[in-house]
């Protein structure tokens, strides 16, 4: 089985160099627990190519629930047929901001495989219980990511409070921001707020590939 260490790209390992060992340490710490996602997946957010990451999604931490989560945040597996209510009213934005019809299943390794960075705060929890993992030293590594982002230029998307506390690393230009998508809290300003049409103008306007939401 793979470590979380070597599931990271070499160039975000590199990034990361000096927090390898508090990976190392939460790994160790989880032991034979179970959590979510499954070990394999653990660091798949962070999987791809540094440089041709040019956007940043940003979540809580996993899904709870064995059949949704899959180490990217907001993404569900292509198996899933009754998509989780926050992706639903992703996805409900989605169509309302560009025009055009949803993606064919709530899996968004497309968008990940474009340099969207689908990441959340605290990439583990337990079965059941969310942000049951938020004190074992998941943001230390988490915020040091998006700190790494915003030096490279990429785009944030922060929904909610909990994202927005990363706000202050981002220019004003490259931020995209409202309340989180949940039922709780999208009808008092996540619908209407067409952040996938902002952040490609903001693509656009730096001279970047936009990305194909659908």
């Amino acid at each position: 089985m793979k470590s979380f260490r070597s599931q990271l790209h070499p160039s975000w390992a590199r990034e990361l160099n000096d927090l390898l060992p508090l990976i190392e340490e939460i790994e160790n710490g989880l032991g034979e627990q179970d959590f979510l996602p499954a070990h394999q997946h653990v660091m798949r957010a962070l999987s791809g190519d540094l440089s041709a990451s040019k956007v940043l999604i940003l979540g809580q931490d996993p899904y709870p629930n064995p059949e949704h989560a899959m180490g990217l945040a907001f993404s569900v597996p292509k198996s899933v047929s009754r998509l989780p209510a926050t992706l639903r009213n992703i996805f409900k934005e989605l169509e309302t901001d560009l025009a055009l019809g949803s993606p064919d299943s709530g899996d968004l390794t497309f968008w990940h495989q474009q340099g969207v960075v689908l990441l959340n705060r605290t990439l583990t929890c337990r079965i059941g219980e969310s942000n049951s993992h938020l004190n074992i030293g998941w943001r230390a590594v988490t915020d040091r990511c998006a700190q790494v982002l915003a030096a490279k230029g990429a785009v944030a998307v922060l929904w909610g409070k909990n994202a927005g506390e990363l706000s202050s690393y981002f220019d004003n230009e490259r931020l995209v921001s409202s309340v989180h998508p949940s039922p709780l809290s999208a009808y008092r300003g996540f619908f209407g707020s067409k952040p996938f049409s902002r952040v490609n103008t903001i693509l656009n306007t730096t001279g970047k590939e936009p990305i194909n939401w659908v």
